[in-house]
C-alpha cells in the first residue's frame, strides 16, 4: 500500500499529475486546490496517496494531496459522507480546503447557511455533510486559524460574502471589505443586496 510519492512532475493538469519515482510515473489525481499549489513539470514534490478500487471496474486509481491533513479530511468526505465517492469527495475537498478550521466550526454547530453562502455547498449537501460528520470532524485537528468571525457565519455578511465571491471577486478581498463595513455602525442593518453595492465600491 503506498503512503507517498517523492518524485519529479512529468506531467500537470487541472486535475491529474504524473509523477516519475524511481523511473516509474505515477498518475495521481488532484483537486484542483492541490494542483494548483504545485509546481511546474520539472518540479520535485512529495504527495501523499490515496488508493480507491473502483466498484465494478475494479481498476485502481491514485489520488494526491500536499499533506497528510488534506489527506485526511478527503477520506473523511468519501468514507463518512453517504454517496460522496471519491469524485464527489474532491469537489467536496475543493470548497472545504478554503478554511478547515472554519468548516469543522460549521459542521459542530450545524450551520446551514454557513456551508452553503461561505463555501458553496447546496442545502441538501450541507445537511448530508452535517448529519455525516457532526459526531466525527471533532476528532481531527486542522493547522490553521478560522478566517471568518461570527458574523460570517450566517445572516447579511454571509450572503453578500457569497455574492461578491459569485461575481467573481476573490474570497480574500471580499471579506477584507466587507469587515471594513462591519465597523461603521450605519451598515449593521443593512441586507446582503446594500452590502453589496456598497462592497463593489470599493472593489
Amino acid at each position: 500500500m503506498l503512503n507517498h510519492i517523492h518524485g519529479i512532475i512529468e506531467e500537470k493538469s487541472l486535475d491529474k499529475v504524473v509523477l516519475e519515482a524511481a523511473g516509474v510515473g505515477y498518475e495521481l489525481l488532484v483537486p484542483i486546490s492541490v494542483s494548483q499549489k504545485l509546481g511546474p513539470v520539472g518540479h520535485e514534490v512529495k504527495l501523499f496517496v490515496v488508493e480507491s478500487v473502483a466498484m465494478y471496474s475494479g481498476t485502481t486509481k491514485l489520488y494526491g494531496f500536499t499533506s497528510d491533513e488534506e489527506r485526511g479530511i478527503f477520506l473523511l468526505l468519501k468514507e463518512e459522507v453517504p454517496g460522496a465517492g471519491a469524485k464527489k469527495a474532491l469537489d467536496y475537498f475543493d470548497k472545504v480546503i478554503k478554511s478547515l478550521p472554519d468548516f469543522k466550526r460549521a459542521v459542530v454547530r450545524k450551520d446551514v447557511n454557513m456551508l452553503c453562502s461561505v463555501f458553496g455547498f447546496t442545502k441538501k449537501t450541507a445537511e448530508k455533510i452535517i448529519a455525516a460528520l457532526k459526531d466525527k470532524i471533532g476528532e481531527f485537528n486542522y493547522s490553521g486559524k478560522e478566517k471568518w468571525e461570527d458574523s460570517f457565519l450566517g445572516g447579511p455578511m454571509a450572503e453578500a460574502l457569497a455574492g461578491l465571491v459569485a461575481l467573481g471577486y476573490r474570497e480574500a478581498a471580499s471579506r477584507d471589505v466587507l469587515e471594513k463595513l462591519m465597523t461603521q455602525s450605519t451598515t449593521k442593518d443593512l441586507t446582503a443586496a446594500q452590502l453589496i453595492k456598497l462592497s463593489l465600491k470599493n472593489l
